[in-house]
């Protein structure tokens, strides 16, 4: 599953499209991966709020204890029932909204691999399902939820992230963990409502997607 994502988007418009106001503190990144800042949206107390969390969660195993190794680095949820994440999946406190417009895979051969994006079509931005938590001696953190990959995703990776339509932000943010099981185990967005993007560009290059003329077509404001 892809651990890079990107927001080309202003943070005028990312506050407009999650309903929030416009944070004067945060900038948008131009690239998230993980284990570095991402932009996320919290509800407390009623009202939406944009903030920049890490994106990861330490894993530190037995043997990794043992060994003296450096904690791992987790972004990604794909066991509802893995004592990492069981817990914390049950309570609404701890969902958020993950701003996105694109997301990658690698491609090719260990060593030269490049950067595939992929993105919903005609629309500004996507939305991806996540948790967050303010860890002790870590800080805030976040994660995205994943479930099984479609068919233009699934050459390059057989998981994707849980895409949510705007109707299911609220949905997302208060429901039950059954609400949270049955939007990781339905079917993924479809694939002819995505766009694939393959480029040259090296995995590490930093170099964002290219906007696609059909969404300049149809007039969206970036």
């Amino acid at each position: 599953m892809s651990r890079l994502f990107a927001v080309l988007r202003t943070m005028a418009k990312v506050a407009e499209w999650f309903d929030t106001e416009r944070p004067s503190n945060i900038t948008v990144p131009p690239e998230t991966i993980e284990g570095l800042p991402g932009l996320v949206v919290i509800e407390r107390e009623g009202r939406r709020v944009i903030r920049s969390l890490q994106w990861w969660f330490p894993r530190l195993t037995r043997e990794a204890r043992l060994r003296g190794n450096e904690l791992g680095l987790v972004g990604l949820v794909a066991d509802l029932t893995n004592p990492m994440w069981d817990r914390m999946v049950v309570d609404p406190q701890y969902r958020c909204l993950i701003p996105l417009t694109h997301f990658a895979n690698p491609a090719g051969a260990p060593g030269s691999k490049t950067r595939t994006w992929f993105s919903i079509k005609d629309e500004p931005m996507m939305t991806w399902a996540g948790f967050c938590r303010t860890l002790p001696d870590v800080g805030p953190v976040f994660a995205g939820m994943t479930m099984t990959a479609n068919s233009l995703v699934e050459p390059s990776n057989d998981r994707m992230p849980v895409l949510l339509d705007r109707s299911e932000h609220d949905p997302w943010l208060h429901g039950s963990i059954e609400d949270v099981i049955h939007f990781q185990f339905r079917e993924p967005m479809a694939a002819d409502g995505m766009d694939l993007q393959s480029t040259n560009d090296s995995w590490r290059s930093g170099k964002a997607p290219t906007l696609l003329n059909r969404a300049e077509q149809i007039g969206l404001d970036f």
